[in-house]
């Protein structure tokens, strides 16, 4: 496949898509649902506000306070305020919005751009998937993975 191969042509146009007021818990069963790890979120527009990824959603979980537990003698003993203070952060942590745990105003590409131009901006940004926009709506994603795949059947004998 040539470099100059436009990214309409390899991107995903059936992206799952998230609300900034969707709540972490349901973006998360989402993204486990369609087996993604990553997804656009768009206004009512269609216009691309946010990312969140899986390591949105960890590093969000990561600030949870996790039960203290004291060993005495080898037998564990976890304190039962620390216990209901974990129950309370991982609660308050799934009702969080989209829009608090997202990483705003990701990178974008535009759908006639060249497959070269998607390469070079993934690397140079360290990012694995660029949504596609045409006139600052979403129209699909381009993922390290389609351009891989493009590469090989491209070269396939």
């Amino acid at each position: 496949m040539p470099r100059s191969t436009a990214v309409h042509t390899v991107m995903s146009t059936e992206v799952l898509t998230l609300s900034p007021d969707d709540t972490v818990h349901d973006a998360m069963q989402a993204m486990v649902d369609r087996d993604v790890d990553a997804a656009p979120v768009v206004d009512g527009d269609g216009r691309v506000l946010g990312l969140l990824s899986t390591g949105d959603l960890i590093v969000q979980e990561s600030r949870l306070h996790f039960p203290t537990v004291i060993s005495i003698l080898g037998a564990s003993i976890e304190l039962p305020t620390s216990s209901h203070r974990f129950d309370e952060d991982i609660r308050r942590a799934l009702g969080a919005r989209v829009a608090d745990v997202m990483s705003p105003d990701p990178l974008t590409i535009t759908e006639s751009e060249t497959l070269e131009t998607a390469a070079t901006l993934m690397h140079d940004h360290e990012v694995s998937r660029l949504p596609v926009v045409r006139d600052g709506v979403l129209v699909g994603i381009i993922t390290r993975r389609d351009i891989v795949r493009a590469i090989v059947a491209d070269s396939s004998p």
